[in-house]
């Protein structure tokens, strides 16, 4: 009886020992979802904040008003601010140029206030006028590179960007001589730029709005 049981285990650990290694295949589906962006369109804001800041420096900068607090509230609220906010929505709707400027010119503003303000706090010394040219031409060496990107968008933003290369290369150079003619001319420069930039955000807005161009950008066929 013993002998016959254990013959019977013998033979059961010997049929396991046989059975193949069994693997377990699973077929994984993969499958795509397509998500519709409802969002509005961030770029009137960051326009609206470069432009209207833009103008008020330049009124400035063309000797008609001094730089005071109203300035450099307008630099860092609606000019800094709101166009980070802006960027940060380009960046939500995947248009890396919109994120790279609008953010971009934001934190321009900021540094710029900061450069004013920060020595005065007693953070820092003031910055040269060889120190203020280099910050104002490496904006428009940005800038300028910037408008090669708007040849595929509207006319209107070439302006934008063709001018605003203008002002910074304008303002730098009124910086290295210390010419201040030279920045009474950008001042109006400046300021036509930033009506552009006006025009353009609020041409968006009410095409939108009334779902038709009302006011027309300039397609680029």
């Amino acid at each position: 009886m013993q002998g016959n049981l254990k013959e019977d285990i013998d033979h059961v650990v010997e049929s396991s020992a046989n059975v193949p290694d069994i693997k377990l295949i699973q077929n994984e589906k993969t499958s795509s979802v397509t998500i519709v962006d409802n969002t509005s369109n961030p770029a009137p804001l960051g326009l609206l904040g470069f432009g209207m800041t833009t103008i008020l420096l330049n009124i400035h900068n063309a000797g008609f008003l001094p730089l005071d607090s109203m300035i450099l509230a307008m630099g860092i609220f609606y000019g800094g601010v709101a166009q980070v906010i802006a960027g940060i929505m380009e960046w939500k709707k995947n248009n890396t140029f919109g994120t790279t400027a609008f953010t971009s010119y934001g934190l321009f503003w900021m540094t710029l206030v900061a450069l004013i303000t920060l020595p005065k706090l007693g953070i820092g010394s003031a910055p040269s006028a060889d120190a203020m040219g280099a910050y104002l031409f490496i904006w428009g060496l940005l800038t300028a590179f910037l408008f090669i990107g708007t040849f595929k968008m509207n006319r209107v933003l070439q302006f934008v960007f063709g001018s605003l290369t203008l002002l910074f290369f304008l303002l730098a150079t009124a910086d290295f001589t210390g010419n201040a003619t030279i920045k009474i001319i950008a001042g109006y420069e400046g300021i036509l730029c930033g009506a552009a930039a006006f025009y353009a955000a609020l041409a968006q807005v009410l095409n939108e709005v009334y779902g038709k161009i009302i006011f027309p950008l300039g397609s680029v066929e």
